[in-house]
This record gives structure tokens, sequence and C-alpha cells, in this order.
């Protein structure tokens, strides 16, 4: 009953958040998605639904291709990965089990999370925003890396947590929530937090889904508003991302994850390099115009 719940509403949100974006997209007349990041969108949300994640590639790919302004990062990760993800959301809930309360508790402390976060990055200087996303690359990179090396958390088998786990995990989805607006990606973190308390790492995908799929279309309808993100990028990684999470969903069964995973680690560390090193140049900070 709570799954069929979380579904419906997850449905209606999407579907909100489409409407809002094309709109958003003809008042600019930013209708038009560039070729490159449909296929951008697609290769990272392909990977991304095998659990190779989307935020750090992508952010590697904007930034040395220079697509967007770095203060415009944030904004694009979220609002371009936003319906792939709630595509990606909608099969894994229904597919893979785990406990409805510990579900419904992570999406609804991530999306409370994302409010707060959402507020906050609209208004920092772009030397924060590089800095903040520089160093998630680096974090991210770590995490690739102890995946391919079997370093990873990976015996858990429980669908649930214990009470001080479960208030835990609540604590956590709230602040992974938060940095989520910032660009700083959910999945791994919440990935490696859960089955290091004994959640079935399998159970664990819905949780990280659900919660980024629930607080992306809330982060988003107010990133579309503002003036740091340009529509066609984002309309681009939409278009290409959601044909290819049920692609990888429904048909893949055998890659070679692990050399896909290096070829990441090496293309975000360098991207954080070069995101780190414009944050500490000497430079006037600009702030884009706060929403009302």
């Amino acid at each position: 009953m709570i799954v069929d719940i979380l579904l419906t509403a997850l449905a209606l949100l999407g579907t909100f958040y489409t409407i809002a974006l094309a709109r958003a997209a003809a008042s600019r007349g930013q209708l038009r998605p560039g070729l490159e990041a449909i296929g951008l969108g697609a290769i990272t949300n392909f990977f991304d639904t095998l659990g190779i994640g989307s935020f750090a590639p992508t952010t590697a790919w904007l930034k040395l291709r220079a697509l967007v302004p770095d203060s415009f990062l944030p904004a694009t990760l979220n609002a371009g990965h936003c319906i792939p993800t709630i595509v990606q959301a909608l099969v894994f809930i229904r597919l893979v089990q785990v406990s409805p309360l510990l579900l419904t508790a992570c999406i609804a402390a991530a999306v409370a999370g994302s409010l707060f976060g959402a507020a906050a990055v609209v208004r920092v200087p772009v030397r924060i925003v590089q800095g903040t996303v520089g160093t998630a690359l680096i974090i991210a990179a770590g995490l690739y890396a102890l995946q391919n090396l079997n370093l990873m958390p990976n015996e858990g088998n429980a669908l649930t947590l214990v009470p001080l786990f479960f208030a835990i995990a609540v604590i956590a989805h709230f602040i992974l929530g938060s940095l989520m607006a910032f660009g700083i990606g959910l999945y791994a973190p919440s990935l490696v937090l859960l089955s290091l308390m004994g959640l079935d790492p399998k159970a664990a995908f819905p949780i990280m889904m659900g919660a980024c799929a629930f607080l992306m279309p809330v982060t988003s309808l107010r990133f579309i508003k503002t003036e740091r993100i340009d529509l066609r990028v984002v309309l681009g990684l939409a278009l290409g991302g959601a044909p290819a999470v049920l692609l990888a969903a429904f048909t893949i069964t055998n890659l070679p994850i692990v050399a896909l995973r290096w070829g990441v680690v090496v293309v975000a560390l360098y991207a954080a390099l070069l995101l780190l090193r414009a944050a500490l140049r000497p430079q006037p900070d600009t702030i884009a115009v706060p929403v009302p």
C-alpha cells in the first residue's frame, strides 16, 4: 500500500515537473537541446542505472567541454537528471524489496534537506560552488576506486534497520539531501552508509533512487527559475537519459563496469582539479539574483 502511494505520488510529481520545465524552457526560448547534451544524458544515465553514478561524469564532461559556467553546475545536474532519476525510481521501487517505512522516512528526510540546500545554493558565491563541487568529485572518485578494489561494504542482508540505525539513516539522508542541491551525488554515500549498518545493498537502491527522485523535482522547480541554468542542456540530459534508463534496467546484464569506473575516476579527478583551481583564483565573487 505504501509503495503504491509512493509510486503514484512520484508519477504525479514527475508529470508536474516535466510540464513546468517545458514551460520554463519555452519562456526563455531554450526549447532546442543540443545533440551533445542528449548524448551526454543518455550515456551518464545508462551507467547511472547500472551503479556508475551520473553526477560525477556529467560534471566532468560539462567542465571539460565548457558547456555551462561553473556556477550553473548544481542546477544543471539536478534539473537535467531529474526525469531519468524518476524513471529509475519507478522501476526499482517496484522491483526491489525494502522496508516501506525505512524507504518513506529516508525519502522524506532527503526532500526536507534538499529544501534547505536549494535555498542556499542559489545565493552562495561562485567560488564556493566551484570548491564544493570540486571536493565532491574527489570524494566520488575515491568511492569509485574503493568499489573497484572491493573495499566497499557488501555483506548486509537485512531489509530494514534496528531503531538506532534507522534514526541515523534518516538524519544522514537529510544531510545528503541538502548536499544534493550543490551537485554532490547521494547514491554512493547512501549505499555505503546503509550497507555498513547491515542493509542488503540491493535494498539500498530503491532508497537511493527514491530519495533522489522525490527531492530532485522539488529542488529543480526552484532551479529552473534562477539565472544559473541553461535549460537547453537540461532538456538534453532529460531527453537522452530517460530512455537510456529503461534500456539499462531491462536489457543489459553484463558490461565491464570496473574498467568504466576507473575511467570515471580519472576524468572526475581532472575536472575536480580544474574546479578547485578556479575556486582558488583571486577573482571577485558573483552572486545570483535570489529567487523570490
